[in-house]
């Protein structure tokens, strides 16, 4: 009797454990996971809050979380702000012409160099991401080699660590450019940044006027501010998930194709 009352009592609770362990795998698949939020401090504006995206662009957002939670981005710039369509930074040569490098996104490196990341967004044949690119929207800048039909795939995979935060809605953008997330606070500071005075916009100089240049004598871009406003930090709370190191891709030399292809060689 007392065995039988013994075995009883086992199977109870072998029964409850396994209803633990199954409210627990429930509970697990079930309790839905906020997306991460990136916190954006800019120095002398303020605070612009960003929820990304992993659903619809998880490389990017993999890469730009990496980049932010190491610390890449304190200290740069907005290199480019037009009111009424956008305004873009991250950039660390601070000018447009810079990529990331592995040792900022991993450590331990054997043989660093720059890197360039898929573009996540419908030209690319990637067919998740259908993301708009409406006011507020972040997305990833890359390089425009569309007028060079051999070579435009190379730019569909150029971007890296430049970001750009839209300030009106422009469908253009839509399937060309990895949109990953979106403004939830602080669009006010995103306006305030696109206003900053620059060099000059672009189209508005006349024929016979110079573009301006640097201390250096080299030209400015249009659309540069004359003080470029400076991130102070972007740090990414991911709630305990762990996004992992971004898939990457070399970086295209155009440079060296353009003289290949010009039948120059490299000095």
């Amino acid at each position: 009797m007392i065995k039988r009352i013994l075995l009883v009592l086992g199977i109870i609770l072998v029964l409850v454990g396994i209803g633990f362990v199954s409210y627990g795998f429930y509970k697990k698949l079930t309790t839905d996971i906020p997306n991460p939020v990136a916190t954006m401090e800019v120095e002398d504006y303020g605070t612009v809050k960003i929820e990304l995206y992993p659903d619809k662009a998880p490389n990017t957002v993999a890469n730009f979380i990496r980049l932010a939670n190491r610390g890449f981005y304190n200290g740069l710039t907005f290199h480019r702000t037009i009111p009424d369509f956008m305004i873009q930074g991250g950039d660390k040569a601070g000018n447009g012409s810079g990529s990331p490098s592995l040792s900022d996104i991993e450590d331990n490196v054997t043989e660093d160099e720059e890197y360039n990341i898929p573009g996540e967004f419908i030209a690319n044949g990637y067919t998740e991401n259908n993301l708009k690119h409406t006011k507020g929207v972040i997305s990833m800048a890359r390089t425009d080699y569309s007028s060079i039909s051999s070579i435009a795939s190379y730019g569909y995979n150029s971007a890296g660590s430049q970001f750009f935060i839209m300030t009106e809605d422009n469908s253009s953008l839509d399937g060309l450019y990895a949109a990953f997330g979106k403004v939830i606070e602080g669009m006010d500071v995103v306006e305030k940044i696109a206003d900053v005075d620059v060099y000059y916009r672009d189209g508005d100089l006349e024929e016979d006027e110079e573009v301006p240049t640097d201390e250096d004598g080299n030209q400015i871009a249009s659309d540069t501010p004359k003080e470029a406003p400076v991130i102070q930090s972007i740090t990414v709370e991911t709630y305990g998930v762990d996004y992992g190191i971004p898939e990457t891709v070399e970086v295209f030399d155009y440079y060296n194709w353009l003289m290949q292809n010009y039948g120059l060689t490299l000095q």
